[in-house]
């Protein structure tokens, strides 16, 4: 599984690399750096060192002829946490790939097909339990969803789309995830599911340096229709200078398979960005 991401890496890079020139494809990419520090000496007034990093790249590569769209976007984050002499802790970790193709036939909507990939980088842990133990790990859970159905755009400020979706749940230690609770007799390591699958995504210029990028998933099963997961990721970029950003990000979701309770990350950072293409 790890040589089958690493195609999907190096084939969407290469992909963007030697179309970014031609007039029909269209290349975006950047990485970033966010970091803090906190050391002391003899210090009277308490406190322990500190050092938190966090890595990020988001890139696309994008084609058009006029009816035809390829739409592809990578985002990977992953990030640590040292306080004091206690071991190094994880505070980002995710992979993020999503195609897109649409065509226009005239209509107020364009017919697509998608494939999306999530997972986590390398291995997670839960740390609200004094006994940490590992809850995820590269592919473990992995999620591929496949879509058909139709999108509707207006410009960056409003990219929707609506369709009929599959969902593949891999899984190899943790299959907490994909068991099938009507099987008691064994563990199942992949589940698949059919159902709806709605995705929003808007680009607001609040300001000359500032950005907001918002990304609303919903899926839903035709097996249990009223239960609904939510993804709604949402990034406020202050640009400072050329390669100083603040970022702020929050991120909710809920999928009861991971957890029956509402996940919520918050983050504000300042880092180093570059902007590849």
């Amino acid at each position: 599984m790890n040589k089958y991401f690493t195609c999907i890496f190096l084939l969407l890079f290469s992909t963007i690399k030697m179309y970014s020139a031609d007039t029909l494809w269209t290349a975006s990419g950047m990485v970033g750096l966010n970091a803090s520090q906190v050391s002391f000496t003899n210090w009277s007034q308490g406190g322990e060192n500190s050092l938190t990093w966090t890595f990020f790249t988001k890139m696309g590569a994008m084609y058009s002829d006029g009816n035809w769209k390829l739409n592809n976007n990578l985002k990977v984050a992953y990030g640590r946490s040292k306080i004091g002499s206690a071991e190094y802790r994880t505070n980002d970790n995710e992979f993020y790939l999503e195609n897109v193709l649409s065509k226009k036939v005239g209509w107020a909507v364009d017919p697509y097909f998608s494939n999306t990939i999530r997972s986590s980088i390398r291995k997670g842990f839960d740390y609200a339990k004094s006994d940490v133990n590992p809850i995820a790990d590269f592919f473990d859970p992995g999620y591929i969803t496949q879509s058909l159905g139709f999108a509707y755009e207006k410009d960056k400020a409003l990219k929707t789309r609506l369709g009929i979706g599959l969902q593949e749940t891999f899984t190899n230690k943790y299959r907490n995830y994909s068991d099938d609770s009507k099987t008691t007799d064994k563990l199942e390591a992949f589940k698949l599911e059919s159902g709806i699958e709605s995705v929003t995504n808007s680009e607001l210029n609040l300001d000359e340096h500032l950005l907001f990028q918002c990304m609303l998933r919903l899926f839903t099963r035709f097996n249990a229709i009223d239960v609904w997961d939510v993804r709604w990721d949402n990034t406020l970029t202050a640009q400072i200078t050329k390669y100083v950003n603040v970022n702020f990000n929050v991120l909710l979701v809920y999928e009861k398979a991971q957890s029956p309770k509402t996940q919520f990350k918050e983050g504000l950072q300042l880092g180093i960005t570059y902007s590849i293409f």
